[in-house]
Formats: structure tokens, sequence, C-alpha cells
């Protein structure tokens, strides 16, 4: 890719998804010169209060993906789980950054553990389960506890069971609701970390520090850096980031959730697209993950994402609103609230980033 033929200020770019990684995404581009436009099927997204334009159109309407193709110059997207049918409309008009094999392995969660293994990467133990009988022979051989998942579609602790004993399977099975399902053995972890990383056109690759993450109801509740890591785990990090980059011929920002082990570094999942664990970089480092997934999509140079400051992020989820008043108070903490009208109990309404600068 030569600077000729990266997109210059001026260009739009369309980005599937209207939500709070939409709006994100929407607000770098037009840091760097650049327009939005925004194809979502709800009304009112909140990447729609600052984008430059957006179609509010189902996935199946052939005639406006079509037109929201010729809009715009290139397309990226802020959520996995876009039909096939409609990537193959877009493709035929425009380029799609990630591209299709992103999408393929991270849509289905047992593609996903076969590509990982692939590597020589490390993950769960694992098994597709189609119906009680490949249950049972799972749990046999990986044990309990172990956590039960829709292949795909989930997110945030959605389409997951708990099996803690073998008396749990038949209503884990049955929470499922017939669609294909993994079950997962319980990994011995002392912590999760995840690695936010991006490689551009020429396959130059560019990775943010590892973040420490902490959950609560299965919702990602804060990410701190630095991560309690040696020198080897992060650049083991690092480097197995790279690899998944590399092996996709990726284009764009990519998550790498990790579980840190005695025993190394386990891959728990990886998410084609800029990550919530990734927020701090918004006032950690000079360019943020947003920032550095629109320099990808459109050909120009990546940031480094050095860390000029330690973060701690923390979402903030349904009621937490009710605290923005005092949470404005604190020196040294940025707001990033996403617009959204209603708050409902388990939504991510926004996330603060605290920061602790650096001493020279």
């Amino acid at each position: 890719m030569t600077e000729t033929q990266a997109l210059k200020p001026g260009a739009t770019i369309g980005i599937l998804g209207g939500g709070q990684l939409g709006r994100m995404l929407s607000v770098a581009a037009s840091r760097l010169g650049f327009v939005t436009h925004i194809y979502e099927p709800g009304a009112n997204p909140p990447a729609g209060q600052v984008a430059d334009r957006v179609t509010t159109a189902a996935y199946d309407d052939v005639d406006a993906l079509t037109t929201f193709a010729a809009s715009v110059d290139v397309i990226t997207y802020e959520f996995e789980n876009i039909p096939t049918a409609a990537l193959d409309i877009l493709e035929s008009h425009r380029p799609i950054r990630p591209g299709r094999e992103a999408l393929r392995v991270s849509q289905d969660r047992l593609t996903e553990k076969n590509f990982l293994r692939d590597l020589g990467l490390t993950t769960a133990p694992f098994a597709d389960i189609s119906d009680q009988a490949s249950l049972d022979a799972a749990l046999a051989e990986i044990g309990a506890p172990a956590i039960l998942k829709t292949r795909r579609f989930g997110y945030d602790g959605k389409g997951q069971a708990r099996i803690m004993t073998l008396e749990d399977a038949p209503q884990a099975l049955a929470d499922m609701a017939g669609a294909p399902a993994l079950l997962e053995g319980f990994i011995d972890f002392s912590h999760e970390v995840s690695v936010i990383a991006a490689r551009g056109l020429s396959g130059e690759v560019a990775c943010y520090d590892p973040g420490e993450n902490v959950h609560l109801d299965g919702i990602l509740h804060t990410t701190k850096v630095p991560a309690k890591l040696t020198n080897s785990q992060r650049m083991d990090a690092v480097l197995l980031a790279a690899k998944i980059l590399n092996a996709l011929d990726y284009i764009g920002v990519l998550g790498v959730e990790l579980f840190v082990t005695p025993q190394g570094l386990v891959v728990n999942e990886i998410a084609p697209r800029v990550h919530n664990s990734g927020h701090w970089t918004q006032n950690g480092c000079a360019v943020d993950q947003f920032e550095q997934h629109i320099r990808a999509v459109v050909g120009w140079p990546l940031g480094d994402g050095q860390r000029h400051s330690d973060v701690v992020m923390e979402n903030l989820i349904g009621d937490d609103m009710d605290r923005v008043p005092e949470l404005a108070k604190e020196a040294d903490c940025a707001i990033h609230l996403y617009g959204k009208a209603d708050v409902k109990p388990g939504r991510k309404m926004g996330h603060v980033n605290r920061v602790v600068r650096t001493k020279a």
C-alpha cells in the first residue's frame, strides 16, 4: 500500500452498526477529516448523533445495502455478527476491512477455537455439542465445572450456562434453546488480560500494552494498565496477537482476551473490532484504538500505541449513570458517555478513564 493509494481526508467510511463503538469510531474519523456513514437497523442509534449520515434499514434490504455501499469508499464494522448475505452484497461494491475471513472465524466459537488451536495457541479444552448425548460424552472427557455456550451470537455473558456438576447438564442444554453449542472446560487462571492490536494494509503491526480485566455478572467492569504480567508474559501476549493478525491477513484493530495461568497464556477469545477493554487508550495514548482502526482501514500509517499514562477504565452500567455528577468532580477522570436515551440494567451507558500521570 502506497501513500497515493491511501484514502485522503474527505473520503467516506461506512460503518456497519450504530452503537457506542460505531459512535467512537465516527468521532475518531472526524478528527482525521473523514466522513462517516452509519448503517443500522435500529432507529436513533448512538452513533447517529455524531456521524455525518445514517441509513436506517435491515441487513436483508438489498436496495439499502447497495445504496449505502455506493455512498462510501471503504466499509468497516463495530460488531461481528453481520449476516453473510449482507456482506456478499456490500463486498461486491466496496472493500470490507477487516476482511471476511476474520468474520468467518469469529462468528462461530467452534471455528474460532479450531483456528486458534491450528495456530499452535493454547485454549480451554472444548467440544462441539449438538444434543444430550454429545454433552454427556464431552463432560465425561472434559469434566465439570464447565461452561456451555452458544456457538454464535453470545456476548456479555449472554448465551452461556454454567455446569458446576453433572446434574446441571440437562438444564444448561435446555438454556441453549436448540442452538448449536460449545462446551468449554474451566481454566485455573489468576487473572484475565487483553491485548488490543492493529495491522495495517502494508502488513505493519502495532500493539498496545496488555490491560488487566475484571468482570462482574459476565460484563467487563474494569480494565487497568499496566496489567500484572512479567516481561516474558507481556512479550508472549503481544507476539501471539501479532500471530493471529498475520494469519487472518487482518486490517484494523483486533481484541484478544487471554487467561494468565502458571502454565502460560491461554486464549479465551478474539474480537475482530475495537474492543471494550481498549477504551483506556482514549486517555492513555496519543493514538487511541479508534483512531488506530480508522488509520488502518483507510491505509494510513499506524500509530505506535505507546502508553504515556497508567489508566483504570470503568464501565458505567445501567444506574451507574446516577454517579455521573460526582464522577465529574473527580480529578483526572475522563467521562465518555454513549448518548443512549434509555437506562436499563446491564446496559453499557458509558465509561470513565481514571488517569495516573506517569512520572518522567
